[in-house]
């Protein structure tokens, strides 16, 4: 499960959201899904969670969104915008 990193700041809007890395000062603009996505992850949702919600929302194939909610996670992963859960226990 992850979760979305301490330092980051969003707002959503009708046509996506602006997100704030206020620890890295980055900013990043995010599309309707991505919005959403990121939404989802503030809530708690899981992986699977999110692929279903975004494949029932925008009446897509479950396999296409799977791929693309992936890839997408790994980019905000990799922007440090989102962390494992598990490892932001450890000390």
């Amino acid at each position: 499960m992850y979760r979305v990193s301490d330092g980051v700041r969003s707002t959503h809007g009708q046509d996506g959201a602006i997100v704030l890395d206020i620890q890295q000062g980055q900013m990043f603009n995010l599309n309707i899904v991505g919005s959403k996505i990121l939404e989802l992850l503030e809530h708690g949702s899981t992986e699977s969670d999110i692929v279903s919600a975004i494949s029932r929302e925008f009446s897509a194939r479950h396999e296409d969104v799977e791929n693309d909610v992936h890839e997408f996670m790994e980019c905000l992963k990799k922007h440090r915008l989102i962390s494992d859960s598990l490892q932001s226990n450890v000390p």
